[in-house]
């Protein structure tokens, strides 16, 4: 089969960009207008919104989804001496959160069909380090973690469970929604997300009302009232210009998790028609909602058949290249190549497919068809 070269760019924000430009422009104008940049109305309007949205009781702005994470580990009061349980499979910020406390990050394996911690693994992790005081389990993608199961757990050994939703608004655990089912949920709105601001933002979530006013002092100072200091918290505060616009945003994000889910669709039915040797990401049975921020096929051959999708200008990503505990940064946590199999496994042969919702079905086909045709 003869392919007719085009372009089909991973993401393509400019799409989403000129259908959103008008009604963003004003929003923002009106916050500048305004000259209430810090902690204005915009975020408080965002927080209830998120939480809404989230089925969560509290959400708490704040600077970044990395800034999530460590915030809420330092309102669990999670420090030196402690252990955090986590994959080796994730954005670095998982575990770099856990050592910015001062903790330690203690890995698990994960699953191969869903890329999310291997729950049958952590009660033996959990023997070998009676430290851990947390588990931060990662929705990675955009699929749920196994999450009632380490609920349990955590229930049984006194441990608190933080959802790693950065890459998952939206997405639901058996009809629970994402950032809802454990002690805190943290989001990121980083631009590339499915909820994604025009710069840096995150929030966090909880239904204990205790936690919500310590992340709410933590994220400015420490504070609860102004220069009165409860904690030792840090600036990390969602600015107001990217309230606006996420509050915009929100609006169209089921419409735009709708289309990149249809998308997926797309993509499983084309490759099994083509009988392209690849394996695409299947949610599992408890992933009633898979938001597919990202589209993960495997492949063997991946670095040769990424190179070949770029010469036929497609991009693609290897999300991600390198598990956590062989980072050159982590060696001093005593891991070595093995000690994760199936991590390594998929930092070895997964690829990110374009799947944003303004993609076209025979830009999907074309990226198929290009795939097909390496492997012959």
């Amino acid at each position: 089969m003869t392919v007719t070269q085009k372009k089909v760019a991973l993401l393509d924000l400019q799409a989403q960009h000129r259908v959103l430009r008008d009604e963003i422009l004003a929003e923002v104008t009106r916050v500048i207008d305004s000259q209430m940049f810090i902690l204005g109305e915009d975020v408080k309007k965002l927080e209830q919104e998120v939480a809404a949205y989230s089925r969560c009781r509290h959400a708490i702005g704040c600077g970044s989804g990395s800034d999530a994470l460590v915030l809420a580990l330092m309102a669990l009061e999670i420090g030196t001496g402690d252990a955090v349980l986590t994959t080796p499979y994730s954005f670095f910020a998982t575990a770099g959160a856990i050592s910015r406390v001062g903790a330690v990050p203690v890995f698990v394996d994960v699953e191969e069909g869903t890329f999310n911690i291997d729950v049958s693994r952590v009660p033996a992790a959990l023997d070998k380090h009676p430290n851990v005081r947390a588990i931060i389990p990662v929705h990675l993608f955009g699929g749920c973690a196994d999450l009632d199961p380490l609920l349990a757990i955590g229930r049984e050994r006194g441990l608190a469970v933080v959802e790693d939703a950065a890459q998952s608004i939206g997405s639901e655990y058996k009809g629970r929604q994402a950032g809802s089912i454990g002690d805190i949920g943290c989001f990121s709105f980083f631009p590339s997300k499915n909820l994604g601001g025009y710069g840096d933002g995150g929030m966090v979530t909880t239904n204990d009302p205790a936690l919500a006013e310590r992340l709410t002092a933590l994220r400015a100072h420490g504070s609860k009232k102004k220069y009165f200091h409860d904690w030792i918290g840090f600036n990390s505060r969602l600015d107001t210009l990217q309230a606006a616009v996420l509050r915009v945003k929100l609006r169209y994000l089921d419409q735009w998790s709708d289309g990149r889910a249809r998308n997926a669709d797309i993509y499983r039915a084309t490759l099994a028609a083509l009988n392209v040797p690849v394996v695409p990401p299947q949610p599992a049975e408890y992933q009633t909602r898979h938001i597919y921020n990202q589209f993960v096929i495997r492949a063997e051959r991946r670095d040769a058949l990424q190179a070949h999708l770029k010469q036929q200008g497609i991009g693609s990503e290897v999300y991600y290249p390198l598990p956590l505990h062989l980072q050159r940064c982590y060696e001093f946590l005593g891991y070595r190549a093995g000690d994760f199999p199936v991590s390594e496994l998929l930092a070895a042969d997964s690829l990110a497919l374009p799947v944003y919702p303004e993609l076209e079905k025979d830009d999907i086909e074309y990226v198929c068809q290009t795939i097909q045709a390496f492997y012959r």
